[in-house]
């Protein structure tokens, strides 16, 4: 029996060695919980802030966009006047232009005729003639 009670001695020994030499990284260990225990303890606090200020910023977003419709109502006749100015504008210049290419055809026959008769320098003394007439006025 004694030889039991000095196992037991030893293996009480070795147990309490044991602990003595956890005993610090337990103590480290416990004090990253305390510090762990300290963060978790300010994330509600933390999460509502954030929370805030998102629905803030989503608020003042919803906000801005509000005014942005407002203005693009209120120019939309001017975005719709513009657009009619320009279809009208493209109708004016497209009849300007059958009406050019009109004359230009026109022109086309008459120098065409001018070239076949050999009239060039009749018509070119009648323009000297016309410019120095309307010089001298």
């Amino acid at each position: 029996m004694i030889w039991i009670g000095i196992g037991l001695i030893i293996i009480g020994i070795a147990l309490l060695g044991l602990a003595g030499a956890l005993f610090k990284p337990l103590m480290k260990l416990a004090d990253l919980f305390q510090s762990v225990q300290k963060t978790t303890d300010q994330l509600p606090n933390t999460v509502e802030t954030i929370t805030s200020q998102a629905t803030d910023v989503l608020g003042t977003g919803v906000d801005t966009l509000q005014q942005v419709n407002q203005q693009i109502k209120e120019l939309s006749p001017i975005f719709h006047l513009i657009g009619d100015t320009g279809r009208a504008t493209n109708q004016l210049t497209s009849s300007i232009l059958k009406t050019a290419d009109g004359l230009q055809e026109r022109t086309e026959e008459a120098n065409a005729m001018i070239a076949s008769k050999n009239l060039q320098g009749i018509y070119g003394l009648a323009t000297i003639g016309y410019f120095l007439a309307t010089r001298n006025k």
